[in-house]
């Protein structure tokens, strides 16, 4: 019952509870609801929208880990990646990020320092491995081995498919943090959560069974069923977005998720912005870079509610000592953000939304 109420219980008591305590001092419910999260938030909008269709009018959804067991398991596979290959000196990571950066950032055809659609960017590592003994500035065969695992993501050990999505490139430099401790991040949730054995051991990680039983066992963790017609029949609005160089959640993880919502609830209803550039939530995990990562969902989707007129793309911006220095429009997907070939590249009136 703990981990219900964790999972997704406490989010509807909490929103029944503040609805009741707002009736209790303005004398009457609120007009609107929304509900506005992200990483974990993001997660718990996307439950209450199939959960308790009935809660909000409007769900903001940020870098949301839809299926906590298979971001979990993508977590220990890429910790094993690096250390069954000797691991990584955290060096040799920014040296890795910084070249997959030059081959990637240019792709879209504006060279800002911000790679607009990893999934587009044929880096490979090999290009960086040493023709000799190992060195500070090249990778040995087996570090190479180790990046390509990490972008293709875990896979079944017996069919070979694929069971998560793999890091994109331009996160290299964040993973001294995820990789480089003694244990692999959140293995507590496998021992506590899934085990219940405080003593098991993360190196005996079954990539067939154990997946399959966590998944039955910790269903209500994960929202997995992407039922929201009653949501959508009710005229509720739901806006995702996704950094595109997410270091725990792959954004091909919220593209997956969002085309099977689509599909199994047809309707417009459901909007999905990726962030060229942006880590987990903003450019604070991730890229730390110049992405504009900073914008105003929340009135969009008011105005998207209240009016019925979807958001055909959101102004991102990025400041600099509290000055904005950079402004890039966050096209509905599927559609990026072109150069218009002469305009300013800092300036998003430069930029038209359309079809890649």
């Amino acid at each position: 019952e703990k981990v219900i109420d964790w999972s997704y219980r406490s989010v509807h008591v909490m929103t029944d509870t503040a609805k009741l305590a707002l009736r209790m001092f303005y004398g009457r419910f609120p007009t609107r609801s929304y509900f506005y999260g992200c990483g974990t938030g993001g997660d718990q909008g996307l439950s209450e929208a199939q959960r308790y269709p009935t809660d909000y009018d409007g769900i903001i959804a940020g870098a949301a880990g839809e299926s906590r067991v298979r971001t979990n398991v993508g977590l220990l596979w890429n910790w094993k990646s690096v250390h069954d290959n000797g691991g990584f000196p955290a060096a040799k990571l920014k040296m890795v990020s910084e070249r997959a950066a030059s081959v990637c950032d240019a792709v879209d055809g504006v060279k800002d320092g911000i790679v607009d659609d990893p999934r587009r960017c044929n880096f490979d590592p090999g290009v960086l491995q040493c023709r000799a003994a190992d060195r500070p500035d090249c990778l040995t065969l087996a570090q190479a081995a180790a990046v390509r695992n990490v972008y293709d993501g875990p896979r079944h050990p017996r069919n070979f498919d694929k069971i998560f999505a793999g890091l994109p490139k331009g996160t290299e430099a964040t993973w001294d943090r995820f990789m480089g401790a003694v244990d692999p991040q959140r293995v507590e949730y496998w021992r506590q959560l899934v085990f219940n054995d405080p003593a098991w051991d993360f190196k005996t990680f079954d990539f067939d069974k154990d997946i399959a039983y966590a998944e039955s066992k910790m269903a209500a963790i994960s929202p997995e069923g992407v039922d929201m017609n009653a949501f959508r029949q009710r005229g509720g609005k739901l806006l995702m977005y996704h950094g595109w160089v997410d270091p725990i959640v792959p954004g091909e993880e919220a593209i997956r998720y969002f085309t099977v919502a689509q599909q199994r609830n047809p309707g417009d209803f459901a909007r999905l912005y990726m962030v060229p550039g942006m880590g987990h939530c903003s450019n604070g995990l991730g890229s730390g870079g110049p992405a504009p990562d900073q914008f105003d969902a929340l009135t969009a989707l008011d105005q998207w509610f209240t009016s019925g007129q979807a958001p055909d793309k959101l102004i991102a911006s990025h400041a600099t000592k509290g000055t904005v220095d950079r402004t890039r429009p966050l096209c509905t997907y599927p559609q990026v953000a072109k150069w218009d070939g002469t305009g300013n590249v800092d300036k998003a009136e430069s930029f038209t939304c359309k079809a890649p």
